[in-house]
């Protein structure tokens, strides 16, 4: 019987497992496709604190390292389903086990919404990124395209106005649909084209790495090409807990409705990381998630 299972092996995940080690407790973390999660396509991290710069994939290898010193045990699998039986949890995974825990931890993530073009995957790190804040420094001086009219779009290449030489913003749908105000501020600026009914329909690279995108105007059908140094993906997260819903409440947009405090309505039973609702979803404040929730699992556990 292990004291607690971390279903998810991102930032949040890992520091959840890390924080419960070191209070005495037994650990298993389950990671359905590779330890560090999203940060793992991230050539540079430079928002780390006390760390000037690493690669997304240094800091998920360091941190699993970190983890696995303290006891940790890990295995990749995907987790289908937890059953609260009281006292403990049975996680159901894919490869047909059944494991148990006194208190389970979800650390799922979310993932990017993608155009769904060939090559894109590959690209991710080379060219295509999701996060300004992350990733707009890498631009500087340079031009980018933004993908989406959302909110989340106008958020990102307003933060990216203020860095690049040019942002193009190039919006599938007849019209942009975030907020007017967002709209006001990022259209002001000299430097933001936007185009509306455009659709992107290709990636253009040179050795390796983006260089521009192919377009088509969805009335009349007409093909064009943009330039461009980098392409920001702003069209949506999809978090994956559906499946964890009986246990944990989910807000309409499908992420865990927990508070700072990481609680679920489900006793032993937490949620941390991107998957939660929450306003930012940056490394720090997933790392920040992962140790609340731990350690109000160890809180549950010693009670």
């Amino acid at each position: 019987m292990t004291d607690i299972i971390v279903i998810g092996g991102g930032p949040a995940g890992m520091t959840a497992a890390l924080y419960a080690l070191r209070n005495g407790k037994s650990v298993q973390v389950l990671e359905k496709h590779g330890f560090g999660g999203q940060i793992t396509h991230s050539p540079r991290v430079e928002n780390w604190p006390g760390t000037a710069q690493m690669s997304g994939n240094a800091f998920a290898d360091a941190f699993l390292e970190q983890i696995l010193a303290q006891g940790a045990d890990i295995d990749l699998a995907e987790a289908l389903r937890v059953e609260d039986r009281g006292d403990t949890k049975a996680v159901y995974t894919e490869d047909g086990q059944v494991r148990e825990a006194r208190a389970v931890i979800l650390a799922t993530g979310v993932r990017h919404r993608m155009l769904g073009l060939p090559g894109e995957a590959e690209l991710v790190g080379e060219g295509i990124s999701f996060c300004a804040v992350c990733d707009g420094d890498f631009f500087t001086g340079k031009t980018v395209c933004v993908a989406g009219g959302g909110n989340s779009a106008l958020q990102e290449a307003i933060l990216l106005a203020g860095k690049c030489e040019k942002v193009i913003m190039l919006q599938d749908l007849d019209a942009f649909t975030g907020e007017k105000r967002l709209q006001d501020v990022l259209f002001a600026r000299e430097n933001v084209e936007k185009h509306t009914g455009v659709r992107i329909t290709g990636l253009e690279t040179e050795n390796g790495e983006l260089c521009g995108v192919t377009v088509e105007d969805r009335k009349t059908g007409e093909a064009g090409r943009v330039a461009c140094d980098g392409l920001f993906v702003a069209i949506g997260l999809i978090p994956e807990n559906a499946a964890f819903a009986p246990l944990a409440e989910l807000d309409r947009w499908g992420y865990f409705a927990s508070g700072e405090d990481c609680l679920t309505r489900t006793p032993g039973v937490f949620v941390a990381g991107d998957c939660r609702s929450k306003a930012v979803r940056q490394l720090t404040t997933a790392a920040a998630d992962g140790a609340a929730a731990a350690l109000a699992a160890c809180r549950y556990l010693d009670a």
